[in-house]
């Protein structure tokens, strides 16, 4: 065995071998979501996602919310066992990781091209890496438009960051509650706002993305589509019960796509056969 072989298959290059990592910071967002910041060495693409874990409990699929020099950001709703394990870590704990895993947002594409971004809720956690690369990179994009939408004013993530979008330049930023009126933001669903985008105006140079529940993405496409966007303009991200990560055990698997491998990213011209 050549020692090529040998290191193809060590334990070190097992992509499905967790691995820990320290938690270098939490911040609490409401009393359910929260950002884990976690050392992280692995080269990460806006959109991609990794398998966490905890022993003798299970592993849960979390897309990557932010990244730095030497680490990554993971942000957690606390809805099940495994979610339910890691909000009774703390700083200078240590949990299990595996990945990245997936394509990412279509980052090359989207240079040049004036780019519409709707995220509801915990949706802005896949974009959210997205939107600093174009805000810190803004002379390769002509604009931003990001409707971000939220439940209500207790349910609303990354404070900071939405301050920070609505003062940068070329960002034109709207910010919603489903169910009432506060400071700083409209009342309604994401997808009432989608019309004061003015696409006439981006002379068909423009591309849109779109994440959060099933429901929301069948609705924002409809509004799109409404607008006059072709399919082939229009990105997604899924997140449907990951769990190897590497397209064997089938959990994600839709007709002949593996959401994990072929996604969590697509354009619409598939993503919309891939909707339940």
């Amino acid at each position: 065995m050549t020692d090529k072989i040998k290191e193809d298959i060590s334990l070190e290059n097992n992509p499905v071998r967790p691995f820990p990592c320290k938690i270098l910071d939490i911040k609490k967002h409401t009393d359910i979501e929260w950002t884990f910041r976690i050392e992280f060495d692995k080269q990460v693409r806006p959109g991609q996602f990794l398998e966490l874990s905890l022993p003798k409990v299970g592993e849960a699929p979390i897309s990557v919310s932010g990244f730095g020099e030497g680490f990554i950001e993971l942000t957690i709703r606390n809805v099940g066992e495994v979610t339910s394990g890691l909000f009774e870590k703390e700083v200078g704990d240590s949990i299990f990781a595996r990945g990245p895993y997936g394509n990412g947002w279509p980052i090359e594409e989207l240079k040049g091209k004036n780019v519409v971004i709707v995220a509801g809720g915990t949706g802005v956690s896949p974009v959210r890496g997205l939107i600093e690369y174009i805000r810190l990179n803004s002379e390769d994009f002509e604009s931003l438009h990001l409707i971000a939408g939220f439940k209500n004013h207790e349910a609303v993530l990354f404070k900071d960051d939405l301050k920070v979008w609505e003062e940068s330049d070329k960002f034109t930023t709207t910010y919603s509650l489903d169910t009432e009126e506060y400071e700083g933001f409209k009342k309604g669903m994401v997808t009432e706002f989608i019309k004061d985008v003015p696409f006439k105006d981006f002379n068909d140079n423009y591309a849109c993305l779109m994440v959060g529940p099933p429901i929301m993405i069948r609705f924002t496409a409809l509004a799109f589509k409404k607008e006059g966007v072709e399919d082939d303009k229009i990105w997604t991200s899924f997140e449907r019960k990951m769990s190897c990560g590497v397209g064997k055990c089938g959990h994600c698997r839709i007709n002949d796509t593996y959401i994990c491998l072929d996604g969590p990213v697509f354009n619409y011209t598939e993503a919309k056969e891939l909707l339940d």
